[in-house]
This record gives structure tokens, C-alpha cells and sequence, in this order.
């Protein structure tokens, strides 16, 4: 890769979020064969999926699998997490890695990332942060509501994006981790999923239906028999800030091993960065600032 293509990449990286550029900134149809099946197991399917967080809810935590892959430019960048959910609580924490240089090593440490309602936490931010400090940021503010900001979309918000499905069909029966699902496609419309979402979740889904390129979030999800998300795969698309192109994002979570122990634990006031950091003077916008 010649050196253009080196600083395509890393602008791509930057444009992902994960260095938080991005804070400035219905009736279901189906074939008539998969409906009679649908029936009988899950429901109505655009029914179905509003009630998908409510399982969430219902089932306690889960482990977590993330996965964003944003294409712009001709570069692909894919940006990676694991780690637990509580959906009682809506706290999760995540360890997102970001991808290879072209040498195939990795350029930055993996990042630690604590999710509560309103609130991205991040520690090995980089940028002068001290390594043994946070970084708060307010999803509110930020354009996307941080369904894309943190590289890695909350599992739980998710979800309440499914609360604006306006379409859906139901696709047939399938296999998601040795575990049988019903696999359902659709459209979600952010501006409504916000009206019916968490309060935290509400402000932050309404952030993204105005800050996005369009409120209307295509999507695969793949339920299991109690109704609880094992797989969805939801693409959204937004404006780059700097080069003032249309990207095109998908975002897919794995949830598996319900009922595991999930004891997240948010920073103490006095592990929270306070300082400015690196590098917003020339991104802009607040949600580049750590709150005070």
C-alpha cells in the first residue's frame, strides 16, 4: 500500500468515529408460506421486533460479539469488540480492537469501552489521555447517537432501534451459534424508534434520526424462540464530516450465553478525564470534548 492509500485508510478509521469525529457535526408483509409459519412461532413480525429489547430486558445480560465494517474511498475498515450486557441495568462493557496497519500489526492498544444510558466511557483513548484515566462523552451529543461514534453499536440501543420497525418479513428458520432462529428483514425508522425507547436511549436515537444521512436503518435480526436478539445486522449511513461524502456502515452484534454474570462498574468521578484532548481543536465539536 503506497503512502495516499496508508492515509486513506487511517482517515477512514477516523471518519469510523472511534477517535469520536463524529460529534460535529406499519403494518409487516411477508410471502404467504413464511407468514403461516411465522404465525404460529412468533407473531406478526414488524410486532415481534418492537418487543425485541423487552426480551433483552426479560433475559438479564448476555455476552456480546460487535462487529462495524464502514466502506468509503475504495477502503474497507473493519472495527471489532467483545465483552458483556446487562439489560436490566443497560451497562455493558466492550474491548474494541481497531484494525491492522498495512504491515499487519496492530497500531493502537485495544480499547476499553463502558456503555450506560446517555454515556460512552473509554479508557486507552490515546490522544494524551493517562492511561489509567476515562473519557465521558455524552451520546447525546453526538450526531449519531453514538450507534457508530464508540465503533461498536450498544447492544440494548440496538435493539430499541427496533422499536421503529415500520416493515418487516419474515424470511424463514435458520441456525445463529447451534441455536435454532427466525430470521426476519426490514426497516426501522430512528425518529420513531426514539419516541418509544429508554429514557438515556431516547435522546440518544433522536440525536442519530437528524444526525444521520436518513432515519430509515435497514436490517437482518434473527430471534430465538423466547424472542430474544441472537443476531443483528443494521446498516446505517452518515455524512463525513470532513469530506462531506455519504458512508455507508454496517453494524453487527452476536449475543449468546444469556443469564452469565455482568457486573459493569462506571468510573469513579476521580478516574474521569478532565483535560483537553489531542487533535479536537482540529476535529470540533462537543462530543470531542470529555465532559467536566
Amino acid at each position: 500500500m503506497d503512502r495516499r492509500q496508508q492515509r486513506r485508510a487511517g482517515g477512514t478509521v477516523a471518519a469510523m468515529g472511534i477517535l469520536l469525529g463524529l460529534g460535529t457535526g406499519a403494518t409487516g408483509c411477508s410471502s404467504s408460506g413464511a407468514a403461516a409459519e411465522d404465525v404460529k412461532g412468533g407473531g406478526d413480525p414488524v410486532s415481534t421486533l418492537h418487543r425485541a429489547a423487552d426480551a433483552l430486558r426479560e433475559a438479564g445480560t448476555s455476552k456480546a460479539g460487535t462487529s462495524m465494517e464502514m466502506a468509503t474511498g475504495g477502503t474497507r475498515v473493519t472495527i471489532r469488540g467483545r465483552g458483556v450486557y446487562d439489560y436490566r441495568h443497560r451497562l455493558g462493557r466492550l474491548t474494541v480492537v481497531l484494525p491492522e496497519d498495512p504491515a499487519g500489526t496492530s497500531e493502537h492498544r485495544p480499547i476499553t469501552e463502558l456503555l450506560a444510558p446517555g454515556a460512552l466511557y473509554l479508557k486507552n483513548r490515546g490522544a494524551g489521555v493517562p492511561a489509567d484515566k476515562w473519557v465521558r462523552v455524552d451520546t447525546a451529543t453526538l450526531s449519531d447517537g453514538n450507534l457508530v461514534t464508540g465503533g461498536a453499536t450498544d447492544p440494548y440501543a440496538a435493539a430499541e432501534v427496533l422499536r421503529g420497525t415500520r416493515e418487516a418479513t419474515f424470511v424463514g428458520r435458520t441456525e445463529v451459534g447451534g441455536t435454532a432462529v427466525r430470521h426476519y428483514r426490514g426497516t426501522a425508522d430512528l425518529t420513531r424508534a426514539a419516541r418509544y425507547a429508554a429514557p438515556g436511549t431516547r435522546e440518544s436515537l433522536a440525536a442519530a434520526a437528524k444526525g444521520f444521512a436518513t432515519a430509515r436503518v435497514p436490517f437482518d435480526a434473527y430471534l430465538d424462540d423466547e424472542g430474544r436478539l441472537r443476531k443483528l445486522r443494521q446498516r446505517f449511513s452518515f455524512v463525513n464530516g470532513h469530506q462531506k461524502a455519504t458512508v455507508a456502515v454496517a453494524s453487527t452484534m452476536l449475543l449468546y450465553d444469556f443469564g452469565i454474570p455482568a457486573d459493569v462498574r462506571l468510573p469513579a468521578p476521580g478516574d474521569i478525564y478532565a483535560g483537553r484532548i489531542a487533535g479536537d481543536d482540529s476535529a470540533g465539536g462537543a462530543g470531542n470534548r470529555p465532559e467536566h
